[in-house]
Parts: C-alpha cells; sequence; structure tokens
C-alpha cells in the first residue's frame, strides 16, 4: 500500500489512541493502589529473583519488554524502584519477550486482546457512575486497558509495510555468505529493525516470517534476534533522555546486560546453535539448517535459552551492574544538587508518580538546606578571612539554589495538581507546597545570618568564648533538629509522629531563653558590647525561627499544620 498524508494522520492518531489508554490505565492504577502503591513494587520487587519474575510477568502479559522497561524506567525517575531493583525486573522482561516468538511458532498468530476490549469497556463503564472512588479508578483501570489494546490493534494496521510485506526485506538475501562478517550485519540489521518498529516482538515476528520462506538462513536468523536484543534497549534510553540521573542509569543498565549476552553468544554461537540442530534433529528428525520450516521452532528456542543463561549468568551480578553504571554515569558533584533530580518531563508520567516525584524531589531540598548549617558553623569557628570568605560564598550560593528549587518544584506541583488526582493526594500536595516554601525561608534565613557575619568581620569585630559558645550550641540543636526532619521527608508520611520533632524544637526554644536570660544579665552588669552583642542577639533569635520552620515541615508532613497560604 501507498504511505501517505493521510495513513501518516492515521498512524499518528492511532499512537495516540495507545498513549491515552496507556495514561489512563496509569492513572487508575495509581489511584487505585493509592498510597500503597511504593510496598506494592517494593515487595514485587524485594530481591533480584522476584524482580526478575515481575518483569516476566509484566512482560508476557502485553507481549513488549519495550513498554515494560519504559515503565521500569518511569519508576526509577519517580524513585519508586531503586535502580538494583530495576535491573532485576529489565532480566525478567528479556524472558518475557520470547513469549511472543512461542505462540507465533506454535499457534502462528498473537493472542488479540482487542478482541475483548468492548467487552471489558461494558463492564467498566456503569464503575464510572458509583459513588465509591475506589470503584471509579477501577473503571479506568479497565477502560484503560481496553483503549491500550484498541489503540494496539489500530497501530498494527496503520504502520507502513514494513510489518505487513515482509517481503520487502527480501534483499537481505544478498549479504547472506560474508561470514562472521554476516553475522555482525544481521545483528546490527535486527537492532535497527526494532528501533525502526520500537517492539522487539513485531521484529521477531518479522525475522521468523523471512526464516520460514528461506530468506535466511538459521543462524543469520539467530543473529537477527541477538540484534533485536540491542534494540530494544534504545525505546528505554530514549524516555531516559528527559528523565532524571537514575532513570538514565537504570536504562543503560538494560543495555549493559543485553549487550553483554549478546557479545558471549557471538563467541558461543556455533556450539550453541549445533547443540539446538541437535536436539531438533532428535526430536522430529528437521535440521533447521536445512529445513526452513523448522526454523521458528528452532528459533524459539534460541530465543528462550539465550535470554535465560544471560539471566541466570547475570543475576548474580545485579550489584555489579548497578555499581557500573553509576561509574558511566557519574552525578555531577557539588553541581548535581543545583538540578532536580527526581522531577522528570517524559510522557510516561501521570499526576499519582509524579506526586512520587515531587516527594523524593522534597526530601532532597531538605537535605540541601540543612547544609547551610554545616556552612554557617564554619563560619562561626573560623577566624582566617579567606576561610570566612570561602563560607559565604557557599551559603549565598545554596541560598540562590534553594529558590530555584522552590520555584520548579512548586510550579510543578501547581501543574501536577490540574491532574487527576484523588482526595488524599490533593492534600498531599498542599503539605508538599507548604514543605517547600519552609525549607526556602531556612535558607533566608541562614542567608541573612551570613550577610550579619560579614559586616561583623569587615568591621575586625569578634565574638567572646561565651558567645562564640551559645551560637555553636544553637547550631547544634538546629542540626539535631535538620537530622529529624530529614528522616521525616524520607519516611512514608503516613507512618511519621511528631513526638521527636516537637522535643528537639523544645530544645530550641529552651535554649534560647537561657542565652536571652544570659544576654539580658550582661546589660544589667554594664558587660554589654554594643557591637558584639546586638550581632550575637540577632543570630540567636534567628536560630530559633530556623527552628519554627523546621519544626513547620514536621507538621506539614504529619498533617497537624494547617496549611495557610502566606
Amino acid at each position: 500500500m501507498e504511505f501517505g498524508f493521510f495513513e501518516l494522520l492515521n498512524l499518528l492518531g492511532a499512537l495516540g489512541f495507545f498513549i491515552y489508554g496507556m495514561k489512563v490505565m496509569s492513572e487508575g492504577i495509581q489511584k487505585v493502589a493509592g498510597t500503597k502503591m511504593r510496598q506494592i513494587l517494593r515487595s514485587m520487587t524485594s530481591n533480584r529473583f522476584k524482580g526478575v519474575l515481575t518483569g516476566f510477568a509484566l512482560t508476557s502479559l502485553v507481549q513488549s519488554s519495550s513498554a515494560t522497561t519504559v515503565l521500569v524506567v518511569s519508576f526509577v525517575n519517580a524513585g519508586l524502584l531503586s535502580l538494583v531493583e530495576s535491573v532485576g525486573v529489565i532480566m525478567g522482561a528479556n524472558i518475557g519477550t520470547t513469549i511472543t516468538a512461542w505462540l507465533i511458532s506454535i499457534i502462528g498468530f498473537k493472542v488479540k486482546i482487542a478482541t475483548y476490549a468492548l467487552p471489558i469497556i461494558a463492564i467498566g463503564f456503569p464503575l464510572m457512575f458509583v459513588n465509591k472512588s475506589k470503584l471509579k479508578s477501577w473503571a479506568e483501570v479497565l477502560i484503560g486497558f481496553a483503549l491500550l489494546f484498541i489503540g494496539l490493534s489500530y497501530l498494527k494496521e496503520a504502520v507502513p509495510d514494513l510489518r505487513s510485506n515482509p517481503e520487502i526485506l527480501a534483499f537481505l538475501s544478498n549479504y547472506t555468505d560474508l561470514g562472521f562478517l554476516s553475522t555482525l550485519i544481521f545483528v546490527g540489521i535486527g537492532t535497527l529493525l526494532t528501533v525502526v518498529v520500537q517492539s522487539s516482538s513485531a521484529a521477531m515476528a518479522l525475522t521468523l516470517v523471512m526464516a520460514n520462506n528461506g530468506w535466511i538462513e538459521f543462524d543469520l536468523a539467530a543473529a537477527m534476534v541477538l540484534g533485536e536484543n540491542i534494540g530494544t534497549t534504545i525505546t528505554a534510553n530514549l524516555a531516559a533522555i528527559v528523565a532524571n540521573i537514575h532513570a538514565k542509569r537504570a536504562a543503560a543498565a538494560h543495555f549493559i546486560f543485553n549487550t553483554f549476552g549478546v557479545v558471549w553468544i557471538l563467541i558461543m554461537m556455533p556450539f550453541f546453535l549445533d547443540a539446538i540442530d541437535s536436539y531438533m534433529v532428535s526430536n522430529n528428525g528437521l535440521s533447521p539448517f536445512s529445513n526452513a520450516e523448522s526454523i521458528p521452532i528452532a528459533l524459539s528456542i534460541f530465543h528462550t535459552s539465550f535470554n535465560i543463561i544471560n539471566t541466570l549468568l547475570l543475576v548474580g551480578f545485579v550489584g555489579f551492574i548497578a555499581k557500573t553504571v553509576t561509574r558511566m554515569i557519574p552525578s555531577k558533584g557539588e553541581d548535581e544538587d543545583f538540578h532536580l533530580s527526581y522531577i522528570g518531563t517524559g510522557m510516561m508520567d501521570t499526576a499519582e508518580l509524579s506526586l512520587e516525584e515531587a516527594t523524593k524531589e522534597t526530601a532532597k531540598f531538605g537535605e540541601i538546606t540543612s547544609r547551610m548549617s554545616g556552612y554557617l558553623r564554619e563560619l562561626i569557628t573560623t577566624d582566617k578571612p579567606k576561610k570566612q570568605k570561602k563560607m559565604l560564598s557557599k551559603i549565598k550560593k545554596y541560598e540562590e539554589i534553594t529558590d530555584r528549587i522552590e520555584d520548579e518544584v512548586t510550579k510543578y506541583l501547581m501543574s501536577v495538581s490540574e491532574g487527576s488526582l484523588s482526595n488524599e493526594s490533593t492534600r498531599k500536595v498542599a503539605h508538599l507546597l507548604s514543605i517547600a516554601n519552609d525549607l526556602e525561608r531556612i535558607a533566608d534565613i541562614i542567608y541573612q545570618i551570613s550577610r550579619d557575619l560579614e559586616k561583623f568581620y569587615e568591621g575586625d569585630i569578634i565574638f567572646n568564648s561565651e558567645q562564640k559558645e551559645g551560637i555553636l550550641k544553637m547550631i547544634d540543636a538546629i542540626d539535631e533538629a535538620f537530622e529529624v526532619m530529614n528522616e521525616n521527608l524520607n519516611s512514608d508520611y503516613n507512618a511519621v509522629s511528631i513526638e521527636v520533632a516537637s522535643e528537639k524544637e523544645q530544645a530550641i526554644n529552651t535554649l534560647k531563653k537561657k542565652l536571652l536570660k544570659k544576654y539580658i544579665k550582661r546589660i544589667e552588669n554594664n558587660m554589654y558590647n554594643i557591637n558584639s552583642d546586638s550581632v550575637y542577639k540577632d543570630i540567636f533569635h534567628a536560630c530559633e525561627k530556623v527552628g519554627d520552620h523546621i519544626i513547620n515541615v514536621s507538621e506539614a508532613i504529619t498533617g497537624e499544620k494547617e496549611v495557610v497560604p502566606e
């Protein structure tokens, strides 16, 4: 068929249908799971073997390792899965994608889930009108699932002749007699083919058809399958381009795992194929090297056994793979703190997942803000002008960073709130906005203290030992409060208790009263120094305000703080 402008619109419409179905289903699943989504994912991937089984099950269901790995990258981007957990899921996805080859080889066609799409919608549609939000969410899951596969069905019909007329690729038979170079060429062709159709399952189907028609021999068809294993990693890497550093590492881990497998199997290829040939001959008397019709089954055996053996070889090295990609894609040191690490812009993001990303980003925001306390401590303790200047510069730089982070997180949360959120998630958005505001205010206060100290030092004035000791005690108390705050920010909000945070805040207030009492006593005893005592008083008062904002953060986490816009 000719592929003109109208056909292009059909293709884009089918793609939009598919993506919209995926979005509806994904949001529905997240609403059903609610705050338990993290625990569900963690339990499914609590060890590498469970992760492998999860990846296998997901990919067997949707018959696309690309879809599974893109979803995994999205989960890593949101902080729902760790890098190590994601590698196990990706390994399982590689095994799951071999199911397609067996369906084609044995049954001769894919199971058409789209056939059942309308009955699924018929079940889900009435649930849209019930009062229970949980049932409405299940309706979204069912309808989204149906729309996804209707879209997929249209997508298969709308793509160019590459799938519907595989004889276009018959010219490849001209490159089958170049020895090992032919093997490498067909690995490259398999990679390119998978990138073009964005599905290793579809590329595998084409390979089976070509081999069955006798266009290419068994060993070159196997080489194409290896290339398809590399090509399927491209989709995840494309999804990771707009994602954070953690998602990029997950996509890179997928590439390393598949590429390593291709390298070792190429070395062992003659022995591996001979073993499959012997098995085929002993079972049905037909050799895939001489009988084209036996190639599909032999190729399915090759595909499955390769992925299972590769997984068994590398499942014990999940930690090593994670460390390798961490070295390959390192954080940018201190500069990494100046960029959002968890908030992504990938199309796979949905409202509930985006909220998880914002929660992770807010936790990192808390850690960045708390570092300023350490710089303030060094500014107080050092008497070297060069060191003082360095600390003043660091505090100023971090204050600018926190301004940018608060601005970006706020914009992101406002955007998330426009999406489809559960009531609980809507409240969480308000609390995260409050937390971001308090963290930015903490940075402002510490920066103002540093400005006061800068003028103080420029006048060659110093604190006496009692004043310095008082300020350092106040910073110690703040640091303890910061530690509790960061622990709460990195915890499940529903499990956080306010008690420890309140104790730390009370300790700051008590210390401030004690220092104020001594300060007043100095005035009464005519020991007041106008140059140092006024700055000293401003500093411990400012530190007490920092403590107020720190407790505000924990109160917002537990829901005890009434969120009122400033």
